[in-house]
This record gives C-alpha cells, structure tokens and sequence, in this order.
C-alpha cells in the first residue's frame, strides 16, 4: 500500500525527471557512503520524491548533488521520510533539512532550491 504523503506537503511537486541526482548517505562521525545516482520523480523547495534502485532507511542523512540545464548545486542536506517498493526499485521520500530548524538555514540552499523549483514549474505550467 502506498503512504498518502500529499498530507503533508507545504507546496505542490513539480515533475523533475530530467534531473540529475546523486546521493550519498551520512554516516557516523560525517563519513559518507559510496554514492548512489537515483531519479527524481519529483520536487519542490521542500523536498522531493526519487527513485532508488536499493531502499533507503526512514531517517537516514544524505548529501544530494543535482546537475541539470542551468544547475548545479551539491551537498544538499536532507532526510529520508519514507521508502516503499515503486516500479523496479524503491520511492524514497526525502524532507531537506534545510528548513528544520535555524540552525540548518542556509539563505544559499535557500535561493539555489527556489531556482531549481522554478525551473520546473515553469515546465509545468
């Protein structure tokens, strides 16, 4: 059964498929996993949906790169919401921690998520 996560969302999702994404997962002490390219299914400032080909554990850290037309952004913080089989891998819902707390706030990741938003609603429209 899948989640209705569409609850929870602040904002619409804008369909990303063509963007690139590479993930890696933090570990003890900052160490980082061998990093994984997965597909974005879709996003928003907020946090997106991709899909992995290996589950990913609900509350996990990672570090999100994204390489597209007109971007370029990497070590994006964010964490894992939830996971569940989807089509040939697993749909991995991912919060970025960006706006969690102040602590986390970055205005840079801010401005850089709010332009990738951007592009992909502008496609959306």
């Amino acid at each position: 059964m899948m989640p209705d996560s569409a609850d929870r969302r602040i904002k619409e999702r804008y369909a990303a498929q063509c963007l690139k994404v590479s993930l890696r997962e933090r570990g003890f002490f900052g160490r980082e996993k061998k990093p994984t390219t997965v597909c974005c299914l879709d996003m928003n400032r907020y946090g997106m949906g991709i899909l992995s080909p290996r589950p990913v554990e609900p509350g996990s850290r990672l570090l999100l790169d994204f390489h597209g037309k007109y971007i370029s952004e990497t070590n994006v913080r964010a964490m894992v919401v939830d996971c569940y089989p989807y089509q040939s891998g697993f749909r991995v819902g991912v919060q970025f921690t960006n706006f969690l707390c102040q602590r986390s706030y970055s205005r840079a990741v801010d401005n850089a998520l709010s332009r990738i938003e951007a592009i992909y609603n502008r496609y959306a429209s």
